[in-house]
């Protein structure tokens, strides 16, 4: 993305804060093909017959974002780290109503070098990872903020950065912590 088109987007966001009701459809041009890519790459990881596609993922966040009138946006960042977290919110929301319907359980394999489940185990999962990371939230926000924005928004350490205004260097310390965290954690179930 360019550096103009990175300010249109925060000046949008800026207008939509100001009340500018037609904002969110000047928005959505310049950040829907973002939420399709993060989409696809969290679609990527759950199972084949998942019934939530990537397009209706990103209209659900988008919806969602759209009758939000409290949130004061920042940047094009911050609102990327807030679309990470309404796409988990509803891919949670998708897996307790599976798990509901399912009622079954699987182990979950995780990787120490990412957080890395197998399709097939991903729908259950998800909510067990969604457990631990509000357990990480209550022990450290902004760690659980950065696995968020980078297993359910896909977004680079880069992006991380600048939504949470700290260093690259700091996402990579944190993510590292977070990880190691997170491996103990979900290895104990």
């Amino acid at each position: 993305m360019n550096d103009q088109a990175a300010s249109e987007i925060t000046t949008i966001l800026k207008d939509w804060n100001s009340g500018d009701t037609a904002a969110g459809e000047k928005l959505l041009p310049f950040v829907y093909d973002e939420l399709k890519r993060q989409a696809r790459i969290l679609m990527s990881r759950e199972r084949p017959n998942h019934t939530l596609q990537p397009t209706a993922l990103v209209h659900e966040a988008f919806m969602r974002l759209a009758r939000k009138s409290d949130i004061e946006w920042q940047n094009r960042a911050h609102f990327y780290g807030i679309s990470a977290r309404l796409m988990r919110q509803i891919l949670v929301d998708h897996a307790r109503n599976h798990a509901a319907q399912k009622r079954g359980s699987n182990a979950i394999h995780f990787s120490s070098e990412d957080i890395d489940i197998p399709v097939e185990q991903r729908a259950d999962s998800i909510l067990i990872v969604d457990e631990v990371l509000g357990r990480l939230a209550a022990i450290d926000e902004q760690q659980a903020s950065i696995v968020e924005m980078r297993f359910f928004g896909g977004l680079t350490n880069a992006e991380i950065a600048e939504a949470l205004g700290i260093s690259e260097r700091t996402v990579v310390r944190e993510w590292q912590s977070a990880r190691l965290w997170l491996y103990r954690e979900l290895n104990k179930t």
